[in-house]
């Protein structure tokens, strides 16, 4: 019962680990400066949500990562939720929000899933304009192509991460921005 105790909480120290690396990834100004995300509550849950996606999208690629994958989305709600409850939004009102939330995540999901296997950097933007931009308000959607190469950069950098490095809750920090 201690040693199942020691895996719960070491697993739960990998998730905050690797949960804060990815929102310092999230947060990076090119993505509200260059790529033209509005730097607003939605914008910001823009950001996060594609971010996670492709945190998510690289566990995909390895078995050994599905239940650290899903402990990382459960992570990015749980954080939804505190954070919507920290804005005042009633209480009877947050789970209603976050199916919203929830369901934009996993639209975000299925339209940018196929033309990011195939480095579609045109589909990629086209989906961002549809979904992204449309509903992130006050967003510049003529930059859809600065963000679509941004993810594009970030599925492949993703993509050369080690399984054991993720298993033990370490993104490694990259020296260069997103290539423009």
């Amino acid at each position: 019962m201690l040693e199942a105790f020691r895996r719960r909480r070491r697993n739960r120290d990998i998730v905050e680990r690797l949960w804060e690396e990815i929102v310092l990834r999230a947060r990076h100004p090119h993505r509200f400066e260059q790529a033209g995300l509005p730097d607003t509550v939605l914008g910001r849950f823009e950001s996060l949500g594609l971010e996670t996606f492709l945190f998510v999208r690289r566990c995909g690629r390895d078995p050994g990562l599905s239940e650290l994958s899903q402990d990382v989305i459960d992570r990015f709600m749980t954080d939804l939720d505190h954070s919507m409850r920290e804005l005042g939004v009633g209480y009877l009102a947050v789970p209603k929000r976050m199916r919203k939330l929830a369901g934009r995540f996993y639209a975000r999901v299925r339209v940018l899933e196929a033309p990011l296997a195939q480095g579609d950097r045109q589909g990629i933007a086209d989906a961002l304009r549809a979904t992204v931009f449309r509903d992130a308000e006050g967003g510049e959607p003529n930059q859809a192509d600065h963000l679509a190469d941004d993810l594009l950069h970030g599925a492949q950098w993703y993509d050369r991460l080690r399984s054991d490095d993720i298993l033990a809750g370490r993104l490694p920090r990259e020296t260069t921005e997103p290539t423009r």
